[in-house]
Order: C-alpha cells, then sequence, then structure tokens
C-alpha cells in the first residue's frame, strides 16, 4: 500500500512553511520557521478527515498534557497550541532533528548510551505519573533527540488520567512494545504497564529488535507476537557486553505478572542506575518533579472535545478616527455640549450685525449735529 503524502501545510500568523517532515494516521507534521523570535519548529497538523469529537478530545489532551509537562527535560517542548484558518487544529513544538528509531535497528547503540536514555525516560514517566498522566504509547519511534542530542519522550497523543475516569478510552496499543495485560484487553493502561512498556523499550534499544521478535524467522505477525507476550516468551538478548545486573533489571521490568514487575517508573530509573555502578559507568542523574509541583494545578481534563483557538474581544470599540487621542465620537459629544447648535449661532450672528449697523448710524447723526 502506497504511503499517504501529506496535505499542503496551512498558513499560520506568524509562520513560515519549510517543508513537510512526516504524516500518521491522524495528522501530518512539517517544519516551520518561527518569525519571531525567528526558530525551527514543528507543526503537527490534524487532517481534515478525521477530524471528530473523538479526535479533537485526544487533541486537545495532548496539547494540556505537553504544556504541563513539557518542562521536565526529557520530555518534548511544546511552544503553542491553535485552530489554523481552514480549520484544522495544530501544535507547535520544539524541533527534533533526529530520533532513536529507526537508527537503533541499523546500529549497535553503546551500552551507557541505551542506559542513559532508560534512567531519563524513567525520571520523565515518572513526573508524568504524578501529574496524574498516563502515556500509554512508550516505544522507541517516540524518542526524539533535540539539537543538543539529548532524548526526549514525544507523542502523548493517546496519553490518558492515571485515575482511570476518563470514559472515552479505547484500547490503543503498539503490539510489540504493550504490555500482557493491555494486549489482552484486560486494562488500558496503569502505572505496572507503562513500567513494562519502559523495559520492552529499553530491551529493544539493546537489542536492535521488540523483545517478542524472533529475527530471520519469519514469524513476527501481529497474532504470533500477542501469544509470546501473553505468555512471557522474551527473546534471549545477544549481546555479550550486557551484565547480569541489567538483563535483570529488564526481566523484571517485563514480568507476565504486573505485581512482579518494579513498583513505578522511578524504582524502574533507580535500578538501572544501580546498575551503571556496579558495572563502573557513570550513573545519569534522576530528574524527578517534586511532589509540590505536581500537586500545585488543577486535574487535566480529558473530556474537552471543543475546538480552541484565539480568543475574540467582544468589546464594542470605539470609531478608529483619532483626533489628539480623543475620537471624533468624543469630541462631537464635547463640542455639542459646550457649543450652540447651529441655529442658534446663525441667529447671534444676525442680531450682532444688525446692533453693529445701528451704532454706524447714531454716530453719523451725532456727527452731523
Amino acid at each position: 500500500m502506497a504511503k499517504r503524502l501529506p496535505a499542503p501545510a496551512p498558513t499560520l500568523p506568524g509562520y513560515t512553511v519549510v517543508r513537510p517532515l512526516g504524516t500518521g494516521g491522524f495528522a501530518d507534521v512539517y517544519l516551520y520557521e518561527q518569525n519571531m523570535p525567528r526558530r525551527s519548529v514543528a507543526v503537527k497538523v490534524l487532517i481534515t478527515d478525521v477530524v471528530d469529537d473523538d479526535v479533537v478530545r485526544m487533541f486537545n489532551a495532548e496539547a494540556d498534557v505537553m504544556a504541563r509537562l513539557s518542562s521536565h527535560p526529557s520530555i518534548l517542548n511544546v511552544y503553542q497550541a491553535g485552530v489554523a484558518p481552514d480549520g484544522r487544529p495544530y501544535l507547535v513544538t520544539e524541533f527534533c532533528p533526529t530520533g532513536v528509531s529507526p537508527a537503533y535497528r541499523r546500529q549497535v547503540l553503546p551500552l551507557q548510551t541505551v542506559l542513559d536514555i532508560g534512567v531519563r525516560l524513567g525520571s520523565a514517566l515518572e513526573t508524568a505519573h504524578r501529574a496524574g498522566v498516563l502515556h500509554r504509547d512508550i516505544k522507541p519511534s517516540n524518542i526524539l533527540y533535540t539539537s543538543f542530542g539529548t532524548p526526549v519522550l514525544a507523542d502523548f497523543g493517546i496519553a490518558t488520567s492515571l485515575s482511570g475516569r476518563n470514559a472515552s478510552d479505547v484500547f490503543a496499543m503498539s503490539v510489540p512494545w504493550s504490555a500482557p495485560e493491555v494486549v489482552t484487553e484486560q486494562t488500558t493502561g496503569t502505572i505496572a504497564s507503562e513500567v513494562w512498556s519502559l523495559g520492552a523499550t529499553v530491551y529493544s534499544l539493546l537489542a536492535g529488535h521488540s523483545p517478542f521478535e524472533i529475527p530471520g524467522s519469519g514469524k513476527n505477525s501481529t497474532a504470533q507476537l500477542k501469544a509470546r507476550i501473553a505468555k512471557g516468551r522474551i527473546t534471549p538478548l545477544e549481546r555479550t557486553d550486557v551484565p547480569q545486573p541489567v538483563r535483570d533489571v529488564l526481566w523484571r521490568s517485563m514480568s507476565v505478572d504486573p505485581a512482579q514487575r518494579q513498583r513505578s517508573a522511578l524504582e524502574f530509573a533507580q535500578q538501572l542506575q544501580l546498575a551503571q555502578q556496579q558495572v563502573g559507568l557513570p550513573a545519569t542523574p534522576l530528574e524527578v518533579a517534586s511532589q509540590e509541583w505536581a500537586g500545585a494545578g488543577a486535574p487535566l481534563g480529558f473530556g474537552d472535545a471543543a475546538l480552541r483557538g484565539p480568543a475574540r474581544s467582544e468589546v464594542a470599540q470605539p470609531g478608529s478616527r483619532r483626533r489628539h487621542g480623543a475620537t471624533v465620537r468624543d469630541l462631537t459629544s464635547s463640542d455639542e455640549q459646550s457649543r450652540p447648535a447651529h441655529g442658534s449661532r446663525v441667529w447671534l450672528w444676525a442680531v450682532a450685525t444688525v446692533g453693529l449697523v445701528a451704532l454706524a448710524v447714531g454716530v453719523t447723526l451725532w456727527l452731523v449735529r
């Protein structure tokens, strides 16, 4: 099946389109140049044909979630969101030139690089969880590199509330990196399933393939992968430079029984950090938002299906012609209060003229006498 071409990029005030970056099932992504302040940005634009209440609800949630979380150094920055003049919702984010995928399938990533990514992602997810958010789509293709080479977590498009109160939740999954309980549709997502996906992602970066693929076997259909995931049949990791402490952390995170996994993304990151120290590698710092930050904002909503854009003022504005800071209407109003009407002015002029004529005649008669 041929890949879909991106739709024409919308005209956005303050931005100049450069080129398309990619396409997806719900949106196209373009590179724009922001005019003030000047910088390159990525703009995600919803496809007109798929815009309905559910899609708009997911889009609004993604914008709100990323705005809340993007101050974290390992989460993609969001700058703006709105509705283009042609009616398409859009999201403006930091432009990341490259990502982890598909490079991890073509080259062997160094052990320290992968462990560093794992600790950073664990810190980012722990911060999201403290804010009451589940990502639900943790996988290699959602890890991007900023222009400074920092890995960041992107695409909160199917994020949901940690409270489980989002009635519109569906079973959204990327099968090779989805936990057994998600694949079998027992849950739409939990902290335990996020820990599983985090472990599966780190495994993939080390192995060059997902944990349940059998490279070169031809037996990696979706149904076959689901069956292996449900039974916990992880493909052995062939790399000889991966020490046992790291393998233990990953295998525990991908336990079939959620209760056997690490209790949080933070615990997963801490165990990877400890493994780094045990094998003589520098430990990646943990960067987790405080509980005070998590409780400072209002709870994030996931039910808003209204198109949100710039609000227009409905306050009546005075006339646009001004003289010395006052409108023409203001001057007219002032004049009407301080000057007589036009008819009164004419009458006064006539009286004054008659008076002057009478005075002149009187002076002349007096001189003649």
